[in-house]
């Protein structure tokens, strides 16, 4: 079998800022609303100046919060649920996307009901969960979202991108990929699930939407979408060029 051919945006990790501007798609490439295409998958992240942290490669994901038992999943608790691959785009609340990325990793849901419910016992009125970071972002979830079982709607943690194990600048060893919300609820470097009865609070206030839904454009928790678009793309090129130097200093 040939080997497929790695997404010329992750290939291109030495981008000019000009590869990071957010433009319209050419041709018949349909994109969510205020999104544009970019030609690199840059590492974004709240503070561009926040490296990415020192993995040794372990995979510890702790399940705490409202559950019966705190508990740990590892490589082998993975190991037992069924593989995923999984082609999906990616859109960032800055207005950029990528169209066609490999993913692949395992289901959240059947994470959830095979392993977490069972071992953990979630609080039977928990509505929420809260995804947390080695590198200190946190982005919570209503476990409608969470939990979605249509296959285009799948919420993933993955540890390929594009055939190879995830590296630092995408997450490594472990990231949560949810294709139909904004790119800040995929979070990078995955340590940690809490499980929540109530809404949690937001790491990053009213810039963090409760559902993040790219389709129905839930940019932030109080101004509209469209005011959005032009500030947000602005910013685009330099937080990518910096966030780039902060992980090779």
């Amino acid at each position: 079998m040939t080997p497929q051919t790695k997404h010329p945006a992750v290939a291109n990790t030495d981008f000019s800022w000009r590869d990071v501007w957010p433009r319209r798609p050419d041709g018949d490439v349909a994109l969510p609303p205020g999104q544009r295409l970019v030609r690199a998958f840059p590492r974004f992240a709240d503070n561009s100046l926040t490296p990415p942290p020192s993995t040794d490669g372990q995979i510890a994901v702790r399940v705490l919060g409202a559950v019966a038992r705190p508990t740990t999943i590892d490589a082998d608790a993975l190991a037992t649920l069924a593989r995923i691959d999984r082609t999906a785009d990616f859109h960032c609340v800055t207005t950029w996307s990528l169209v066609g990325l490999r993913w692949s990793g395992w289901s959240l849901a059947e994470l959830w009901h095979q392993i977490i419910v069972p071992t953990a016992e979630p609080d039977p009125k928990a509505r929420w969960i809260v995804a947390t970071g080695a590198d200190g972002f946190r982005a919570r979830l209503h476990l409608d979202d969470a939990l979605a079982a249509d296959p285009g709607d799948q919420v993933l943690i993955v540890d390929t991108l594009e055939g190879e194990p995830l590296d630092t600048t995408h997450g490594a060893p472990l990231r949560l990929v949810s294709p139909r919300q904004y790119g800040y609820k995929s979070i990078k470097h995955l340590d940690g699930i809490e499980v929540h009865v109530d809404e949690p609070p937001s790491a990053i206030g009213p810039k963090e939407h409760p559902r993040a839904r790219v389709a129905r454009e839930e940019r932030h928790a109080r101004y509209p979408a469209q005011l959005l678009r032009w500030p947000y793309r602005l910013v685009v090129p330099a937080t990518a060029v910096v966030t780039r130097w902060s992980a090779r200093r």
